[in-house]
């Protein structure tokens, strides 16, 4: 009877992530605000970008001078003296990786581009260059990996996207439907009193299928613009995603 119950849609809190903005790169000046916080924050959407200085982000290499090659959009190292370049706000995620801004991400080897961008962005790698060249690269890294663990899982990619096109979502939002809340903690009961990893296996392969199916709904209601529905979606995969943590700790 409570393996039944698993199966009827439930929903949860929205994952807190970090997110970027959108556009074509621009040929502007622009000029970061310093903050005494070494822990990077975006100046996009409505988040405050921080650094450990002023800087300003511009169309040419602030080493050598180069521009930017055609065809080598992200600017974010150098194509000529291989100086990693300050971060650049127009730059979102999808662009970092040469990717379009679909939902679904195909066959794209989202892992060898992450590496790739590392040989060129890692920190240690300028560990002998200036403290301003360090600084860029330990940022752009830092943002690298952002990017590779909110395009590389299904959620993540949705909030992110709705984020992109300005819809707010809530990452305080608690659940208030009675049954709803019901069916939440029936499910985590079971996963607490799952007597066997067999059991925590077949729980898990029911919440993942779930995910999948809210998964989909997600990507065609933002293809239709539905985004009242993007964020139910949201909501339901949030939850799924929770459980599968959950019994991911417990196997």
């Amino acid at each position: 009877m409570m393996r039944a119950k698993l199966w009827r849609p439930l929903s949860a809190l929205l994952q807190r992530m970090t997110f970027t903005s959108t556009g074509h790169r621009l040929r502007i000046h622009h000029t970061a605000i310093s903050c005494p916080s070494t822990k990077l924050r975006n100046h996009f959407l409505g988040k405050t970008f921080c650094s450990q200085f002023s800087r300003e982000v511009t169309a040419q290499c602030w080493n050598c001078g180069a521009k930017p090659q055609q065809g080598s959009i992200p600017f974010l190292a150098c194509s000529c003296c291989r100086a990693v370049q300050p971060i650049d706000p127009s730059v979102d995620f999808f662009h970092i990786f040469g990717l379009e801004k679909d939902y679904e991400l195909g066959d794209v080897n989202l892992e060898g581009k992450y590496k790739d961008w590392q040989k060129k962005l890692h920190p240690d790698l300028v560990h002998s260059k200036s403290q301003q060249e360090r600084d860029f690269a330990a940022e752009q890294s830092a943002r690298l990996i952002d990017a590779y663990r909110t395009l590389g899982n299904p959620l993540s990619r949705a909030i992110y996207m709705l984020r992109l096109e300005g819809i707010d979502v809530n990452e305080e939002e608690t659940i208030s439907e009675p049954g709803l809340l019901a069916e939440i903690m029936e499910v985590r009961e079971a996963v607490e009193e799952a007597p066997d990893s067999k059991t925590l296996n077949e729980i898990q392969s029911q919440m993942q299928e779930k995910l999948q199916e809210w998964s989909n709904s997600f990507a065609n209601a933002f293809q239709t613009k539905k985004f009242d529905l993007a964020l139910t979606c949201i909501r339901r995969m949030k939850y799924y995603d929770r459980v599968i943590e959950e019994t991911r700790k417990r196997l």
